[in-house]
């Protein structure tokens, strides 16, 4: 009898948890406007049912995918606006992202000796300010020589602020950053892990990459796309080659929107009041035709921006699309816009690396790469590790930042990209791709064995939160 009461009592206490716990997904969801794709949705309230007791602290520590954030009201669009070419702009700025803006001396770099020149330059040349950005800082030769260049410029008088994901610090193995706070530099860490688990964003990483030096000055100038501040996304280590990735510098009124957006991530990692965003102008005859815009996105946009330009992109495509990602694990939605593209005649081209550096990626991408191959597309190998983050849609587009075309840069991660318009500069991304794609192989689909096919199974169903 005794044993039937015990019984009885822990199963109507699992009962109670389990209640609660699914009580408390759908309350916070619901609060919160957590819009979550439906297999995330699925596979949280099959965890919560089957491990309750798991699944609820694992929910309230990594379950958030959205900030409080107000949404902005719909602009009317006025017939000037609405030219042939204009969607891509018109897009962004129906999401909230600022209208375009001007800029110039847009300087693509060849390789990562390049890059490094132009990152270097930009912290010298700082006479007043410097705020950067980044995922990686890394504890090795680059991270160190980058740390030495801010601490000269720091200790010369320029403000030099420096946001480091908390994550990204522990990956890269704790940069030291004393001779920066020494010389009168500010650190901060953007979500530290394990603080203050139960807000939910512990799960959340801030993985954009920018600096800015001379903020609001006419010699304002930006170092952005999507290279990490580790050895080897520059030179290499001994024996082994740098990492291909993109970036770029430039100068002009755009760098003031890449300013705006770091001190609202600066607000937000130090707990200071949020910096209040622009208003959203309607479109008129005062925009550049040919400018740039910022499109911030992941947990602080309404949303999911890069995502629904994505989508929009491929659909309006009509002669050519190429991509480059290091790891492809598109939704459904994404991957069957490109799938119709190239079954509409558009020229499909994806370019990512043989083997990245996460296996469980590359194991996942599989059925994306066979749908597409089968859809007509073009799927291009690249025989090193390949870091770049690339769209360019017809002579219209070129989208270039930190984003991967996969579930957690598009709906999880803190992004940025720069979309282009002008024509020329567009091409000049389309001729990187083309020198990036000259030492690549063609992926040759084959049929998976059952074993291959069951794990592509499982870690698409896990990769939402992954």
């Amino acid at each position: 009898m005794f044993a039937g009461l015990t019984f009885t009592y822990w199963l109507t206490l699992h009962g109670l948890v389990t209640a609660v716990a699914v009580m408390l997904y759908v309350v916070t969801s619901h609060v919160m406007h957590q819009r979550r794709h439906p297999t995330a949705a699925i596979s949280w309230m099959l965890f919560i049912l089957l491990l309750p007791y798991v699944a609820l602290p694992a929910f309230l520590t990594f379950g958030s995918r959205k900030r409080a954030r107000p949404r902005p009201m719909a602009l009317a669009q006025p017939a000037a606006a609405q030219r042939g070419d204009a969607w891509a702009t018109e897009t962004l700025m129906a999401m909230g992202q600022p209208a375009p803006a001007a800029y110039r001396a847009l300087n693509l770099h060849r390789d990562g000796y390049a890059a490094r020149e132009a990152l270097f330059a930009t912290i010298d040349e700082a006479q007043h300010s410097i705020d950067l950005c980044t995922f990686i800082l890394g504890r090795d030769a680059f991270g160190a020589s980058v740390v030495e260049h801010l601490s000269a410029r720091a200790r010369s008088g320029v403000r030099v602020r420096v946001l480091l994901d908390g994550l990204g610090r522990l990956m890269a193995g704790r940069p030291n950053l004393k001779p920066l706070m020494a010389a009168g530099g500010t650190t901060a860490l953007f979500v530290p892990p394990l603080r203050s688990p139960l807000k939910g964003r512990t799960n959340l990483r801030d993985h954009r990459k920018l600096l800015v030096a001379d903020a609001g000055r006419e010699t304002a100038r930006l170092w952005s796309g999507g290279r990490n501040l580790a050895a080897e996304y520059f030179l290499g280590a001994p024996g082994q080659s740098a990492w291909r990735d993109l970036s770029f510098d430039l100068r002009g009124p755009l760098v003031a929107q890449a300013h705006e957006l770091f001190e609202r991530d600066w607000a937000f990692a130090n707990g200071q009041r949020r910096v209040p965003l622009p208003a959203p102008r309607l479109p008129d005859d005062t925009l550049v035709p040919a400018g740039a815009q910022l499109v911030a996105s992941g947990p602080d946009q309404v949303d999911d921006t890069v995502y629904a330009l994505l989508v929009t992109a491929a659909y309006r495509a009509r002669r050519r699309i190429a991509l480059v990602t290091p790891y492809f694990v598109p939704d459904a939605a994404l991957l069957m816009a490109l799938c119709m593209a190239a079954r509409r005649g558009v020229t499909v081209e994806l370019l990512l690396p043989a083997r990245s550096n996460h296996v469980l990626s590359d194991m996942a991408r599989g059925r994306a790469l066979r749908s597409l191959a089968m859809a007509g597309a073009r799927v291009w190998l690249a025989p090193g590790m390949l870091h770049a983050k690339l769209a360019v849609f017809d002579d219209v587009l070129a989208l270039a930042g930190s984003a991967n075309l996969d579930s957690r840069s598009l709906f999880l991660n803190y992004e940025l990209m720069f979309a282009f318009h002008d024509a020329g500069d567009v091409q000049r991304h389309a001729a990187w791709f083309e020198q990036e794609r000259l030492s690549a192989s063609p992926y040759v689909a084959r049929p998976p064995g059952l074993a291959q096919d069951v794990a592509e199974g499982m870690l698409l169903w896990l990769a939402f939160q992954l």
